[in-house]
């Protein structure tokens, strides 16, 4: 792919490679999900991997939901 543009460079690759934070794939209550580990034993859901259907319907199981690792 050839791009022609007057913009420099930098601007036009500004954002491309971004890095992940760091997840983690747990388990809890029969529920397999990948989270974001934060402090103090907590962690962000990012996505839900393998769980029965109607747990996808709970709002504490939500992406961004903040649940307790203990």
């Amino acid at each position: 792919m050839i791009l022609y543009t007057v913009m420099p460079m930098e601007q036009v690759w500004e954002g491309a490679l971004h890095t992940f934070p760091p997840v983690r794939e747990i388990s809890i209550k029969g529920v397999l999900m990948q989270v974001e580990p934060l402090e103090e034993g907590r962690a962000r859901i990012v996505r839900l991997l393998d769980c029965p259907l109607d747990r996808y319907l709970d709002p504490a199981l939500s992406p961004g939901a903040i649940i307790s690792l203990t």
